[in-house]
């Protein structure tokens, strides 16, 4: 058994904060403040912060969005809880050109910045006002929100890693230009001067202007209608009063609409979208009912979601009130629904809870595509449940044989020998699905749900570790059950390699008929009826795509296009599938509609195995290297630091300007 140890909240004066009032009128609404944890697995080597000396507890963003320059820029005014010896707080910042920091009096403060880190920035050090913050009448004796307030004055760069300008003609509209953010991981300090970890928990409000007649929204309450600014511009007001870890501030805006779903949700898109959006995000009350059945409280008020440009990176990113979806999970029939469930989920398992390191990703991923699997199933049926379950399982086995089942990355709990980043995501996703699978099963359901709901309620805006969460699941549901422990086998599952020997395997008959046909065409090259094929679930079809052998003749791959219909599917999971196998398989006819998918989808999970696809046969390099000058340029920037390093692209200067 791992020796744990215990968690606590940094000095006294947190330990009251957390639990106290609100220090004045216009930080009334705020929620509390959440604790810092000080335990070794809940350190965050990838901030340059030391909260434990001053931390930020709350940020008020006053920016002006600049198409031209493609910068956002403004103010950032600063709570900051510090103990009574610091004399200064640390901030992260990555390419942030500040000007000023002040006091809210308006007194210049000293800062500086220190030297840049390779993918972590440079640390942007302050002075802290000699004068303190007076502590309101309202708040409870030894109480504190803030010991300080600061205001930095800033802008971010042209190149800021979080934020993806895009002109009109990478729209579907075609006319207005487009901006949308991306935070995680750590990408939100190079437009917003805060602590950076998702250990930091902050509050937040937000003034932006924009220019009309674009629509700004954000992953905070949008506060009453825009107001009119200077010149030909708007301002928008959000407000977040739960403590969100900083890479869940989020923004977007361009030529979008919105369109009700139900009394909680609703979705943005552009016109040309917005329909089909509506549509296929349709189920989105009845998902949001099951997750409440399921684990209790949806405590954000509201779920709106928001269909963005095909650049967008990420099937889905969960910023809270405001999910950020790709358009390629529309299919027009909600097959690809999972993805929205997955967002959902991530409301309790990474929003409401969220892991103090990245080291612990599979505390958010992990519980989250567990949770989605439970409601795809109370939504969609035990049958695409079992067998979306049964994909996820396959797509572990075949990670780990991939890479190796002693190798450090397939380990849950990102060892300290490794970068966070480079845990394997089947180890944060799918491996953490099969451990709580498995979990549930030994355990029994019933008893399993409840304790993951008290779970979420104990820790709600909180930072959590792996450590706390297998210490919770001993205390309230083994307990001495020594038999219980053994066949749970936690320390392996989380710390250890590979696949434990008690991975809940799915259910064989979740693809009894697939599986049938799969073996069919190998052993005689037998196609599936073209009526059955059709009555397959997306679930059915991707399943025969991902087990057909790896080395196809061009006559098979003519086979398989000219019965099944594969490059005509309306289904991005699918047509991805096919055009992955035909380009592995050096298949001239399917390089044009491959250059034409890598011109319009910037998803790094479609983008980044087509291209690697590409560039391991001599066909394929100069292929690659052909489309990828064409297409870098729109793509966000970790969907082309993939690609740039799968390809070993150097960009020129002038190829850089132009980024």
């Amino acid at each position: 058994m791992r020796i744990f140890v215990s968690f606590l909240m940094v000095p006294f004066l947190f330990l009251l904060a957390s639990c106290g009032g609100l220090a004045s009128q216009d930080t009334a609404q705020r929620g509390e403040i959440a604790p810092i944890l000080t335990s070794e697995e809940a350190f965050d080597d990838q901030t340059f912060a030391k909260p434990q000396e001053a931390r930020v507890t709350h940020i008020d963003l006053d920016l002006a969005m600049d198409f031209d320059a493609k910068t956002i820029g403004g103010t950032a005014t600063l709570d900051v809880l510090a103990a009574d010896e610091a004399s200064e707080i640390i901030l992260d910042s990555n390419g942030l050109r500040v000007s000023a920091v002040t006091d809210e009096a308006g007194n210049a403060l000293q800062f500086a910045l220190g030297e840049t880190v390779e993918g972590k920035g440079e640390p942007l050090t302050i002075q802290l006002p000699a004068q303190k913050l007076e502590r309101g009448a309202e708040l409870a004796e030894g109480a504190l929100a803030a010991t300080h307030r600061i205001v930095v004055e800033y802008v971010s760069a042209p190149e800021a890693e979080a934020l993806q300008w895009l002109s009109p003609e990478q729209t579907a509209g075609g006319k207005h230009p487009f901006i949308f953010s991306q935070g995680q991981a750590i990408n939100n300090r190079t437009w917003i001067p805060t602590q950076d970890s998702p250990g930091i928990r902050q509050t937040w409000q937000a003034t932006i202007s924009a220019p009309e007649p674009l629509n700004v929204v954000m992953s905070g309450v949008i506060q009453g209608d825009p107001e009119p600014g200077d010149g030909n511009r708007r301002e928008f007001r959000f407000v977040m009063n739960n403590p969100v870890p900083p890479y869940l501030i989020a923004i977007a805006a361009g030529n979008i609409e919105f369109r009700e779903l139900g009394s909680r949700s609703g979705v943005w898109a552009e016109p040309e979208v917005i329909e089909a959006a509506a549509q296929e995000v349709g189920d989105t009350e009845e998902m949001i009912d099951a997750g409440i059945a399921l684990f209790g409280d949806y405590r954000w008020g509201r779920y709106d979601m928001i269909i963005l440009p095909p650049a967008f990176p990420y099937g889905g990113m969960e910023n809270p009130v405001m999910t950020f979806l790709t358009p390629t999970f529309i299919a027009g029939d909600r097959s690809n629904n999972g993805l929205v469930a997955h967002e959902l989920a991530h409301s309790w398992s990474g929003n409401l809870t969220t892991y103090s390191s990245w080291r612990d990703g599979w505390l958010n991923e992990g519980v989250t595509s567990y949770f989605e699997n439970r409601i795809v199933e109370e939504v969609y049926g035990k049958e695409r449940a079992e067998q979306e379950y049964a994909l996820s399982y396959a797509g572990l086995v075949d990670g780990i044989s991939d890479v190796g089942a002693d190798n450090p990355g397939t380990a849950m709990r990102s060892p300290d020998a490794i970068s966070p980043f480079d845990t394997k995501g089947f180890a944060i996703y799918d491996k953490g699905t099969v451990f709580l699978r498995t979990a549930e099963n030994i355990i029994g359901r019933e008893k399993f749900d409840a304790w993951l709901t008290q779970w979420f309620d104990s820790h709600a805006f909180e930072p959590v570790t792996s450590e706390m969460f297998l210490a919770d699941l001993r205390e309230k549901l083994i307990g001495d059950d020594a038999e219980l422990e053994k066949r749970l086998m936690l320390d392996e599952w989380v710390y250890g390699t590979g696949l434990p020997e008690n991975a809940w395997k799915p259910d064989p008959q979740a693809f009894a008929e697939v599986d049938g046909a799969v073996a069919a065409y190998a052993n005689e090259s037998a196609l599936p009826n073209v009526d059955a094929w059709r009555g397959w679930t997306a679930a059915e079809q991707r399943r025969f795509l991902e087990e057909l052998p790896q080395d196809l003749s061009a006559e098979q791959l003519a086979a398989l296009d000219t019965t099944l219909g594969l490059s005509q599917t309306d289904n991005n999971e699918v047509l991805f599938l096919w055009l992955e196998a035909a380009l592995r398989n050096e298949y001239a006819p399917t390089v044009p509609q491959a250059e034409r998918f890598l011109a319009t989808v910037g998803r790094n999970k479609f983008v980044s195995p087509l291209f690697t696809a590409l560039n391991e046969t001599d066909w394929g390099k100069p292929i690659a290297q052909r489309i990828y000058a064409k297409t870098r340029s729109s793509y966000h920037a970790y969907t082309r630091g993939n690609v740039d390093e799968t390809l070993q692209y150097k960009a020129s200067a002038e190829t850089s300007l132009s980024d």
